[in-house]
């Protein structure tokens, strides 16, 4: 007997970069998540074309009506998650900061992903605060949502070396590649319950791996092996 699929909703704000990854990769018979509803806070969000042309059901809750009222804004954008029975929620460019009331009611159920290597470089403009720090490695992160923005614990991590040519589109295409990769991995990981927040942190059911990524790589050239 086929196991049931948790039903996922998928919040954007516009084009839904990492919604396409999403998309692609619940289209597997084998992944542990229904994408069940695909909701904006902008009627003219690219990515609800997008979901509309997979066949995955929308939902429009303009926030600019509500002003400052978050709480009015969150408590229709709930009622539209009950609605189709949504078990989780992956935040995918939803450029709205939510309340501590909302996202505790989803504790352990949100997740979010993030164009940084978190802790570093929390908020906006990550890549170009990345090449002004001189970085040699930076990335990206899918946390569970906690009430500080940005600051919830890590599910998986990918990074990407920071050459010496990049200006801030070229590394941020390096680093958008590997949101692509890391976001439908970790909404299955926490679909399936192989990754749940537990006091705190995240608990991992699988293997993990050995292995260091440097950048740039041990050397300079001629220096001993052992000191490589």
């Amino acid at each position: 007997m086929a196991e049931l699929k948790r039903r996922a909703a998928v919040l954007i704000s516009g084009r839904g970069s990492n919604l396409g990854a999403l998309i692609a990769a619940a289209r597997h018979p084998a992944y542990p998540a229904e994408l069940a509803l695909v909701l904006s806070n902008k009627a003219d969000a690219a990515g609800l074309d997008r979901a509309r042309e997979a066949g995955i059901a929308t939902a429009v809750v303009e926030s600019r009506p509500f002003g400052r009222d978050r709480a009015g804004f969150e408590a229709v954008m709930q009622a539209r998650l009950d609605e189709a029975g949504i078990e989780l929620i992956a935040l995918a460019g939803f450029m709205r900061v939510l309340t501590e009331d909302f996202v505790t009611r989803w504790s352990g159920r949100m997740l979010n992903i993030h164009p940084s290597l978190l802790p570093a470089f929390p908020g906006l403009d990550t890549h170009a605060r990345a090449l002004a720090a001189g970085v040699r490695l930076h990335g990206c992160t899918v946390h569970f949502v906690t009430p500080g923005v940005d600051e919830g614990p890590v599910i998986a991590q990918a990074a990407v070396p920071v050459l010496p040519e990049d200006d801030e589109p070229a590394l941020a295409a390096r680093v958008l590649a590997q949101e692509h990769r890391i976001y439908p991995a970790a909404l299955a990981w926490a679909a399936s319950g192989a990754a749940r927040l537990e006091e705190g942190r995240v608990v991992l059911d699988r293997p993990m791996a050995e292995g260091a990524f440097v950048n740039p790589l041990p050397g300079p050239p001629g220096l001993p092996t052992e000191m490589a």
